[in-house]
């Protein structure tokens, strides 16, 4: 179990002295822009252009998707034609003078494919032909024709992964895609985390050199009365003054350090605009928690919850459906095919002596029109089917065999893959909790560093205003508490950060932090 106590921070930074110093000039507190830390995760996770870049990638990962499915989308085909033929005629058997024939046909089809891959499909067609050739005994003639058809491969192309393979790449892909979009969040929330308690860090640093200066400052002013009434040399003098040039060179320093971390926060929450130049002043200071949990305890939880590992896993399918496809295609062709057909046809029935249309003397005619036709097919009046298998063996399958050693590779490849991730993964879980455990320490180390140093600097003092030191030996110690107090605020951040590094590397940070995927993407639908 992780177990966390929370010590207040703000009594231990006021220890340090941080919290009575002079505030920033007016000028400096007008322009800037006062943000707690969750303020600036939300801002990052809705505004950022890395995770607005990996969101739209999500998106085209879903498109894909929709894209893969139009192959199970019914296919509607229809088609007409319309023809006139003329020819001499050669013998008065055909016609007196030349054969004219007229013809038109149309149709209609539904096709579709079914999961195990075949394909059904069901028609209607029709035609209407007339002509002035002879001994014709319906004419004109329509005719129409409904059909039932259905084909399935038995070996080769045939199974519900064979042809849903695009499918479910597709949605591994997408799967994938959420997976890097949760990563880039996780790196944008530290980097977020990183930034903020930098630019913390940096402001602190600045007010610890600011006190630092102001006690060079006055023991400048100290020495300056000693040398008035005759009990200090003037050479000391210049001792502080060298000293107090130095502290303000290192503030101006830690100035532009402050406004490099302003920026960079800026940058990650988007809103590093020209036309409002203000400086990010952080509203939170570090907490001091303690945070314990095994390597074991937070491995396991990095394997349930790291995006990148689950994307491994879902690349490992993917190669999978590959590899089976690929041994698939090394399978004969073999079809199976069913039809089943009902025609019809209708007219005007031309009467001839005697009935026999040899003759060619036409006595009477019973009208008929295409509607005959159509009923006679959809009634099934006629009823024809067939089945068929054919097998296809090809004698050389070369390129098929080397296309699944290809995606066998392939599998293996990523199989490797993803154990190095998770060893990755292992090594900065480990890595994260030993920092944790050891800059906790170091804030301990470092606290008690800077009791000690704020003990020999008053003990110093003291001696100097007793004439039993001398003003150099208490400008280092002055130094050593400066330093003391920078090395302990380092520490505290140091371990703040540690925390945030090793929730990263479990993948819990979204989770605590209540960030979902949901929460970058509507932002920008």
């Amino acid at each position: 179990m992780i177990k966390q106590r929370r010590i207040r921070t703000a009594p231990l930074l006021a220890a340090l002295g941080l919290l009575v110093l002079p505030a920033l000039p007016a000028s400096q507190e007008k322009s800037q822009l006062s943000l707690k830390l969750d303020e600036c995760i939300v801002q990052a996770v809705k505004r950022n252009l890395g995770v607005a870049v990996q969101v739209y990638s999500r998106d085209l990962a879903d498109l894909s998707v929709s894209r893969s499915k139009e192959k199970f989308l019914p296919a509607l085909g229809f088609d007409f034609g319309n023809q006139d033929q003329n020819s001499a005629s050669y013998s008065w058997i055909d016609a007196s003078d030349q054969v004219t024939t007229s013809y038109r046909n149309y149709g209609g089809s539904l096709s579709q494919a079914v999961p195990f891959g075949g394909t059904a499909s069901v028609s209607l067609t029709g035609y209407r032909n007339q002509t002035n050739a002879r001994f014709q005994t319906i004419n004109p003639r329509f005719g129409n024709t409904l059909s039932f058809s259905f084909s399935q491969p038995l070996l080769k192309d045939f199974g519900w992964a064979v042809s849903r393979k695009d499918i479910l790449i597709a949605r591994n892909n997408l799967s994938v895609a959420e997976n890097d979009l949760k990563t880039t969040l996780l790196s944008t929330v530290y980097s977020v985390e990183q930034t903020y308690w930098q630019l913390v860090l940096s402001i602190e640093s600045l007010k610890v050199r600011r006190q630092s200066l102001k006690l060079a400052e006055d023991l400048f002013d100290q020495n300056q009365k000693k040398v008035k009434i005759g009990t200090l040399a003037p050479k000391e003098i210049l001792t502080v003054q060298s000293d107090v040039a130095s502290r303000k060179a290192d503030i101006l320093q830690a100035q532009s350090q402050v406004k490099d971390y302003s920026d960079s926060l800026r940058a990650l929450i988007n809103s590093l605009d020209p036309a409002s130049p203000a400086e990010i002043a952080p509203a939170d200071l570090p907490p001091f928690e303690k945070y314990a949990i095994g390597v074991d305890e937070a491995f396991a939880q990095a394997l349930a919850n790291r995006p990148d590992l689950k994307s491994s896993a879902l690349g490992i399918r993917n190669r999978e459906l590959d590899y089976t496809y690929a041994k698939n295609q090394l399978l004969p062709q073999l079809n199976l095919s069913a039809n089943y057909w009902s025609p019809g046809i209708g007219g005007d029935q031309i009467l001839y002596l005697d009935n026999n249309p040899l003759t060619g003397v036409m006595v009477g005619k019973i009208p008929g029109g295409s509607n005959m036709a159509m009923r006679d097919a959809l009634r099934f009046k006629y009823n024809n089917w067939s089945v068929a298998l054919s097998l296809d063996v090809p004698l050389n399958s070369v390129f098929s065999r080397a296309a699944a050693a290809q995606a066998k590779a392939t599998l293996d490849q990523e199989t490797a893959r993803m154990k190095n991730t998770e060893q990755q993964a292992y090594l900065e879980v480990r890595t994260a909790v030993r920092a944790v455990e050891t800059n906790y320490e170091r804030v301990n180390a470092y606290k008690i560093a800077r009791e000690l140093a704020e003990e020999k600097l008053a003990a110093e003092q003291s001696k100097l205003e007793a004439g039993l030191t001398t003003t150099f030996v208490v400008l280092s110690y002055q130094r050593d508490l400066a330093n003391a107090r920078l090395m302990e605020l380092s520490a505290l951040i140091d371990h703040t950060l540690s925390i945030a590094r090793l929730e990263k590397a479990m993948g819990t940070s979204l989770e605590k932090k209540n960030i979902k995927l949901i929460d970058a993407m509507e932002e920008r639908s």
